[in-house]
């Protein structure tokens, strides 16, 4: 199958070309290069660098006419978004629309977009299932959900099935330290450069962190589904506190944790059910907190130069 993957060459881009590339599939990469990487691609993938937010990725999408996109670039810092909601906006959902656009002209038939637990903001019911109202509390949370149901208008009148996964919290090797879900990368760097953990308000706050591999297992398992929209995450609540005790106790045991004040539009609780994509999808994540963190700890360990392969 030909398949473009925008944001291909960043953090769970690179792991899904890897994984498309290995199983024969022709695989494309549209990326800015903003925090991705052309290291972190294989050989066999084609490399076209434009932003999503250009008529260049228009271009893109017109010369491969994939049969599928996944598409995974993005704006990712939820506080940058509160910043900067213009430049929020012109990636995370203009960029959504004009890659929507181009492929209803190539007549795309499978369109993956990821979405994010953000769209909740702070939700009601725990574990949240999909049907949760979206009530996001920042410009990147309103974005993806606006991004969403753009996905769905295109489904409905233009015939091209559209997936929707929202992502929990993703680690893993090749992330980067950016963003609100980037707190395992950023703690291994600084625990590795000697650095205390600085953790926003009192670590309390509750997360759903998901390894990168078992994204990219959901997002295989999308390629072969409906349209619709699904959680792609643990269904483990996990504190900040418990996340970095368990980084220090693989990296550096005598590291000091201060605190800082909390960050506006952080959610207290955020755990995602995965139950509807076990059902309907055949996703279920596997690789336990514990075991994804010790993994995490030894790849940043071994790779001090970065988001490299």
């Amino acid at each position: 199958m030909r398949i473009l993957v925008t944001g291909g060459a960043g953090f769970i881009g690179s792991h899904l070309v890897d994984a498309l590339v290995g199983a024969g599939h022709e695989v494309a990469v549209l990326d800015d290069l903003s925090t991705g990487r052309r290291e972190n691609l294989p050989a066999a993938a084609r490399l076209h660098v434009a932003s999503v937010a250009t008529a260049a990725a228009e271009a893109v999408v017109l010369a491969e006419r994939p049969e599928a996109i996944f598409h995974l670039a993005a704006q990712v810092d939820a506080t940058r978004s509160l910043a900067e909601p213009l430049l929020d906006t012109e990636v995370n959902v203009l960029g959504t629309v004009r890659l929507l656009a181009a492929a209803a002209t190539a007549g795309v038939p499978r369109f993956v977009i990821a979405s994010s637990a953000a769209v909740y903001g702070d939700p009601t019911v725990f574990p949240t299932v999909e049907a949760e109202p979206h009530r996001p509390l920042s410009p990147y949370g309103i974005a993806k959900s606006a991004a969403e149901r753009y996905l769905e208008s295109f489904a409905r009148d233009r015939g091209l099935t559209g997936v929707a996964l929202r992502f929990a919290n993703v680690y893993g090797p090749r992330q980067t330290a950016l963003g609100e879900a980037g707190v395992v990368a950023v703690f291994c760097r600084r625990l590795l450069a000697g650095a205390p953990l600085t953790i926003h308000g009192d670590g309390r706050q509750t997360r759903d962190f998901v390894h990168v591999a078992d994204v990219v297992a959901a997002c295989l398992a999308a390629l072969g589904a409906p349209s619709g929209a699904w959680h792609v995450a643990t269904g483990v609540e996990s504190d900040i506190l418990t996340v970095a005790a368990e980084l220090r106790r693989h990296l550096a045991p005598e590291a000091r944790i201060v605190h800082a004040a909390p960050r506006p539009a952080d959610p207290r609780r955020s755990v995602l059910s995965p139950d509807l994509a076990a059902g309907q999808l055949g996703f279920r994540a596997r690789i336990p907190l514990a075991a994804g963190l010790e993994r995490t700890a030894g790849w940043f360990r071994s790779h001090p130069e970065g988001n490299v392969r």
